[in-house]
C-alpha cells in the first residue's frame, strides 16, 4: 500500500479498511528507517493515525498543519512526497528531523523548540480570515508541550478571538522527562472523565433533532459537567473542548475531524495515544525510545560531560542541603536522573518552562539557597530576559549548567547551542567558563559554589576526555592556563577544542592556551602573549560574532595592541544538520584547519 502513497491526494482514495493497512506499514517502515539513521521513533509510532487522519479529512498545504517541536513529524513527511529521502533523515544534507519551511510547502512552519505550534496556527488563522479566505489551521501539541507558559499564553488570546483554529492536543503521557504539574493532572482528570464525553456526545446527537430540548440542553451542559467531570479550562477560556477519543482509533479520528472541520471557531480535540505504539519495547520503555542512536553506532564508553554534572551534583549535594538543582523537562537529558532519586526534595523539575526555571531559581537564592539550573544552550535562549532581569540585575548566585554547547549534530540548526557565549558576554555580573575535561569542569563547578555571583559553565554534547574527575580542588577566576610554550604562534582555545588545538600546537611548535574563562578574560596573559608572538589564533564552537575570540579581538584594539588575530568560529548563517566531525571539518575547526591558519 505504502509504494503507492506519495502525497496527500493518494491517501484520500483510500477506504477506512485500507487506510488502517496503510497505518500498520508505515509502522513498519518507520521503525525499519530509524533504526538505520537514529532520531525520535517512539514519538512517531504514537501519531501514525493521527497524521493520517488529518491529512485524509483537510486539504494540505492549503489548511496549514503546525506541528509543536516537530519531532514526531516523520509520517506526516512520508506522505507529503519525502517518503523516498527517509533515509537520508538527520544526515548532512539530508531531511531534517523537525518541520522546515525549506524542506515542503507540507511544512507551514518550521518547529524545533516546544510550546510554539499554538501560537503560529493562530497567526496563520487570523491571517487566514484577514485575507478573507476559508482555509483551516491546524495545530499538533503534545500534553508535555502544554506545559509550557507560551502554550498558555496562545490558548488566553484564540480563546478571545473569532479564529478558525483547531487544535489537536496529543496526549501520550510522555514527555521526554515524566510530565509534570497541575496541567498533567487536570489532563488526567479529562481522560477518567470518558463517562461525560459519551453523555455529551450522545444526548446532544438525539437533542438535536429537538430543538425545543436541544437549547434547554445547552443551558444544562455546565450542571452535567459539575456533576460528571471538573469544569473545562479550555472551555472557561473561550475554547470549545472535544474528546478524549481514542488517537489509533482511525473511523473514530478521521469521523470527528470531518465534524470539526465544519466548526470555524477556536476548538481542541482531545486525543489518546500511547507512545511507541505498535512495538512492544518501545511501549514498555518510550523515555528509552523517545530519541535513539543509529544502528551500529559507537556504544559510548567513557562518562559524558552530562554524566560529569550528575556525578558532581549528587556528590556535593551529601554535604550540601543548600544545593537545589532545577530543570525545565530535561533532568534525564541533564544528567540529572540519580539526583532526582537521592535527593528528591532539592530536586524541581518545573516542566518545559524556561522563562519560569530562571526566575524561581532567582527566587531561591534570595532565601539563601544554591539553585543550579540544568539547561541546553539552545533552551537558555528562552529565558533571556529572566536571565537578564531577574538574576544578573540583582547578582543572584544562580549556577547554570550549560548542556549541549555548540555543535549537536544531527538534530541541527535549532538544536545547536551555537549562540550562547555570544548572548552571555555582553550581560553584567556574569562569569562565564569552558572547560576542556570533565575534571576541569567538575573543578568549575566547586568553584561556582563557592561564588556569590551568577555563574555559567557551557559544555558540549560529548565524551568528557577523562577516566578519573572528582576533585575537592576550585581554579582561579579569570585565569587562563597555557599547556604548551612555542615560539611564534599562540593559539587560544576554549572548551572541547583545547585537545584539537594542543595537537596542532604540538605539530607548529605553537604556544596554546586553554582560556577556561570567556568572561572574565585572562587579559594579562592575552598581553603577554600578543608581545612575545608574531601572531595569534584563537578558536571555539560559537558564532563569530560576540563570541570569545570576539574577546580578545575586544581587549586587543582597546589596547592598542597590533598583533595579527585569526578567529576560528562558527559563520554568520544557521548551521546545517551532520556528525560533529563533519560538521568540525565543514566550518573549519580541525588540527588541520588551525595549521592552515598558522602557515
Amino acid at each position: 500500500m505504502l509504494d503507492s502513497i506519495n502525497y496527500p491526494q493518494d491517501i484520500k482514495q483510500l477506504n477506512l479498511e485500507e487506510l488502517q493497512i496503510l497505518a500498520d506499514e508505515i509502522r513498519e517502515f518507520l521503525i525499519e528507517n530509524v533504526q538505520k539513521t537514529g532520531g525520535h521513533l517512539a514519538p512517531n509510532l504514537g501519531t501514525v493515525e493521527m497524521s493520517i487522519a488529518i491529512h485524509y479529512v483537510f486539504d494540505t498545504p492549503k489548511d496549514s498543519l503546525v506541528f509543536d517541536v516537530g519531532h514526531q513529524a516523520y509520517t506526516h513527511k512520508i506522505i507529503t512526497g519525502r517518503k523516498d529521502k527517509m533515509q537520508t533523515m538527520r544526515q548532512k544534507g539530508g531531511l531534517s528531523g523537525f518541520t522546515k519551511r525549506t524542506e515542503s510547502e507540507y511544512d507551514s512552519f518550521g518547529a524545533g523548540h516546544s510550546s510554539t505550534s499554538i501560537s503560529a496556527a493562530l497567526g496563520i488563522a487570523i491571517g487566514n480570515k484577514i485575507n478573507a479566505n476559508n482555509h483551516k489551521s491546524i495545530a499538533v501539541i503534545g500534553d508535555g508541550a502544554l506545559t509550557g507558559g507560551m502554550s498558555f499564553e496562545a490558548l488566553n488570546h484564540a480563546g478571545d478571538s473569532d479564529a478558525d483554529l483547531l487544535i489537536v492536543l496529543n496526549d501520550n503521557d510522555m514527555s521526554i522527562s515524566k510530565n509534570v504539574g497541575a496541567m498533567s493532572k487536570y489532563l488526567t482528570k479529562l481522560i477518567s472523565g470518558k463517562m461525560y464525553s459519551a453523555i455529551k456526545d450522545k444526548s446532544l446527537g438525539v437533542l438535536e433533532k429537538m430543538p425545543n430540548l436541544h437549547k434547554f440542553a445547552k443551558r444544562s451542559e455546565e450542571h452535567l459537567k459539575g456533576m460528571v467531570l471538573p469544569s473545562t479550562l479550555f472551555e472557561e477560556m473561550g475554547i470549545e473542548y472535544y474528546g478524549p477519543i481514542n488517537g489509533h482509533d482511525l473511523p473514530t479520528l478521521i469521523k470527528t475531524l470531518q465534524n470539526l472541520k465544519l466548526k470555524n471557531k477556536p476548538r481542541l480535540l482531545h486525543i489518546i495515544t500511547k507512545k511507541g505504539y505498535g512495538l512492544d519495547s518501545a511501549e514498555s520503555d518510550p523515555c528509552k525510545f523517545h530519541g535513539i542512536a543509529p544502528a551500529g553506532s559507537n556504544a559510548k564508553t567513557t562518562s559524558s560531560y552530562s554524566d560529569v554534572f550528575g556525578r558532581w551534583l549528587v556528590n556535593t549535594a551529601q554535604n550540601n542541603k543548600k544545593l537545589i538543582a532545577i530543570t525545565p523537562a530535561m533532568g534525564a537529558g541533564s544528567g540529572m536522573s540519580e539526583f532526582e532519586q537521592k535527593f528528591p526534595q532539592q530536586y524541581f523539575d518545573v516542566g518545559i518552562a524556561e522563562q519560569h526555571a530562571l526566575t524561581f531559581a532567582g527566587g531561591l537564592a534570595t532565601q539563601g539557597f544554591k539553585p543550579v539550573v540544568a539547561i541546553y544552550s539552545t533552551f537558555l535562549q528562552r529565558g533571556y530576559d529572566q536571565l537578564i532581569h531577574d538574576i544578573a540585575l540583582q547578582n543572584l548566585n544562580v549556577i547554570f549548567a550549560i548542556d549541549r554547547a555548540g555543535l549537536v549534530g544531527a538534530d541541527g540548526a535549532t538544536h545547536a547551542g551555537c549562540f550562547d557565549l555570544s548572548f552571555l558576554r555582553c550581560i553584567p555580573n556574569l562569569t562565564i567558563m569552558a572547560p576542556s575535561d570533565g575534571l576541569e569542569m567538575y573543578q568549575m563547578f566547586n568553584t561556582a559554589l563557592k561564588m556569590t555571583t551568577p555563574v555559567c559553565i557551557r559544555y558540549p554534547r560529548a565524551a568528557a576526555n577523562v577516566e578519573h574527575y572528582e576533585s575537592d580542588e576550585i581554579i582561579e577566576i579569570g585565569k587562563a592556563k597555557v599547556l604548551f610554550e612555542g615560539k611564534k604562534t599562540a593559539i587560544f582555545a576554549y572548551g572541547n577544542f583545547v585537545d584539537c588545538a594542543l595537537q596542532a600546537g604540538k605539530e607548529l611548535g605553537a604556544t596554546v592556551i586553554d582560556m577556561r574563562f570567556v568572561k572574565p578574560l585572562d587579559n594579562a596573559l592575552i598581553s603577554q602573549m600578543a608581545s612575545s608572538h608574531q601572531q595569534l589564533i584563537s578558536i571555539e564552537d560559537n558564532a563569530e560574532f560576540g563570541g570569545g575570540g570576539s574577546a580578545i579581538s575586544e581587549y586587543l584594539h582597546q589596547q592598542k595592541i597590533s598583533t595579527k588575530l585569526q578567529i576560528l568560529a562558527l559563520p554568520d548563517d544557521f548551521t546545517e544538520q551532520g556528525s560533529q566531525q563533519e560538521l568540525y571539518k565543514q566550518y573549519s575547526l580541525t588540527v588541520e584547519a588551525i595549521k592552515k591558519a598558522a602557515q
